[in-house]
């Protein structure tokens, strides 16, 4: 991240922490049947009418899945430690290490894979429309 990037990422989750909103904070906190758990770090509006930005804390628990899942908006994630399997419906599987990071465009349904027996942690940005789930099982 360059200098003029940090400013600008700390400014966001400043805000987003000052603009928590109850409903938000208890879906990305709430307890996760698969092995992904979120925790919302911050939450604010983007330039884009209808949207906002999600940042959380994403972990994936050693020889979980995450569980196939669509985003009503864009996510935007880097791994920042161990290595997951990203599996994105009409690609091909890649496998990410601590220091990379992916997109994955609104709605499409993918899943991740930690075949590790660590836990893999990624800080994940979500550019999503206000007042959905941030996140929604797929079959």
């Amino acid at each position: 991240m360059t200098r003029m990037h940090i400013p600008l990422f700390a400014t966001l989750l400043s805000a987003g922490t000052l603009a928590l909103s109850g409903s938000a904070w208890a879906q990305a906190s709430a307890p996760q049947t698969s092995g992904l758990s979120r925790t919302l770090v911050g939450k604010a509006d983007v330039s884009m009418p209808g949207r906002e930005a999600v940042v959380a804390k994403v972990e994936v628990a050693p020889g979980s899945r995450a569980g196939r899942h669509t985003h009503p908006g864009d996510e935007i994630s880097y791994v920042s430690e161990g290595q997951v399997d990203l599996l994105v419906d009409g690609q091909p599987p890649r496998t990410l290490k601590a220091g990379e990071s992916f997109v994955v465009p609104a709605g499409v349904v993918h899943d991740a894979h930690n075949a590790s027996t660590s836990t893999v942690k990624l800080i994940g940005v979500y550019v999503v429309e206000k007042g959905q789930p941030l996140a929604t099982p797929a079959p």
